[in-house]
């Protein structure tokens, strides 16, 4: 998604396993590899992970 992607917009790349069809590899953005999920972030289930990454959005929307 070269122009970016608006929050709540599922990835271009996201594969029906939910996994990253570009993880591991160079034409990763920036932003996605630079993103380092911690214990904290990531719960102990997908909806937590799915909140923080959320308030993440909103608190960094333009």
């Amino acid at each position: 998604m070269p122009q970016g992607k608006p929050a709540g917009v599922p990835c271009v790349q996201l594969l029906d396993d939910l996994r990253c069809a570009l993880f591991g590899k160079p034409e990763r953005p920036a932003c996605c590899s630079g993103l380092q999920p911690t214990a904290e972030m990531c719960g102990d289930e997908r909806e937590h992970a799915l909140r923080w990454l959320s308030a993440l959005e909103r608190e960094t929307a333009p």
